[in-house]
């Protein structure tokens, strides 16, 4: 048996591109066993994918956990995070590791000085790279994301309302600059003509209390409500999924769902648009803004204090595409 220990601590979108990998891995090598470590809290994202043997999670106590992982005996280890821990990680563990080739020079070029050098390729494809040595290539089946039985959520008992089909729309997001403008939500939600689903964290409760307070319609606001299986439970059901760039996103590609992404501060060029989009998906960006992309991750408030990236956006065809 060959054991494999992959490494991704984070984020939601970033654990489900990840996916692929573990698939592959799993299939193509023979008598593989896969087991994967991540942060406690993103341990329901794969708590029921059937390719993994054994999560392992990271807590507070860093040194335990290299005691447990040494216990494991891992003959090689894919480092898909590439940081500092996991530097550490590899170090203590004192076996082979493939590691992860970050593209930080090159955005950083793109983020301060709009060079773009950034190649064409998707970050599931570069992933990959990791496995070469295995000769394990990409079977291209897209994004896996299971959901335990459990939390498998019925839109009739939300509301009668979404049995003829609904959109879901992500309220929030992991900065404040990759988020869709409140007024402008609002201003989508008017002009479509199926029932709406709020999906966000509860850090984004207030957001979708206003939204909610100034439409002219009914809408079922889930935000803050809902685990993030039933989360995907909801949006594996929608018709179309509106999201700024969240891992929301990557959970609706990997159920290949209709997706329109609207973009702020950060761009697709970084190698994280929605993966293996299905035909009339769209990406929505404010292209030749001088400041932008001004970040690779995002901010609390536009360094400009105009918000161009987001106000700018052609929300008129963005209404007409969610209303096809």
């Amino acid at each position: 048996m060959v054991k494999f220990l992959i490494v991704r601590f984070s984020s939601i979108g970033d654990i489900v591109l990840t996916t692929p990998v573990i698939r592959c891995l799993n299939e193509q090598v023979e008598d593989s066993e896969i087991h994967f470590l991540t942060k406690k809290k993103f341990v329901p994202i794969l708590e029921s994918n059937p390719y993994i043997a054994q999560l392992h999670s990271l807590d507070n106590n860093f040194s335990i956990l290299i005691k447990q992982l040494k216990n494991e005996q891992f003959d090689y280890i894919i480092d898909l995070h590439r940081n500092l821990r996991t530097l550490r990680l590899k170090t203590s563990l004192h076996r082979i590791s493939f590691s992860f080739k970050k593209l930080n020079l090159r955005k950083w070029l793109a983020v301060n000085f709009k060079i773009n050098r950034l190649p064409d390729i998707h970050i599931v494809d570069r992933y990959f790279d990791t496995l070469k040595i295995f000769s394990v290539i990409n079977d291209n089946k897209g994004l896996d994301y299971f959901i335990p039985a459990n939390e498998e959520v019925n839109p009739e008992d939300l509301s009668k309302d979404l049995l003829p089909g609904y959109v879901v729309i992500i309220v929030g997001g992991g900065h404040n600059t990759k988020q869709i403008p409140v007024e402008k939500l609002t201003e989508i939600i008017n002009e479509l003509k199926k029932p709406v689903v709020l999906i966000g964290g509860k850090e984004d409760i207030n957001k979708a209390d206003k939204i909610t307070a100034d439409i002219r319609k009914s809408l079922t606001n889930l935000t803050g409500k809902l685990s993030v299986n039933q989360s995907a439970s909801v949006i594996r059901q929608a018709q179309v999924i509106l999201t700024p760039d969240t891992g929301m996103m990557h959970i609706a590609a990997a159920f290949q769902k209709r997706i329109i992404s609207v973009w702020g501060n950060t761009i697709p060029e970084f190698g994280m648009p929605a993966y293996q989009p299905v035909e009339n998906s769209a990406i929505f960006e404010v292209n030749n803004l001088s400041c932008r992309p001004c970040s690779k991750i995002g901010y609390k408030k536009c360094p400009k204090k105009h918000f161009k990236c987001m106000y700018d956006q052609d929300y008129d065809l963005i209404i007409n595409l969610l209303n096809e």
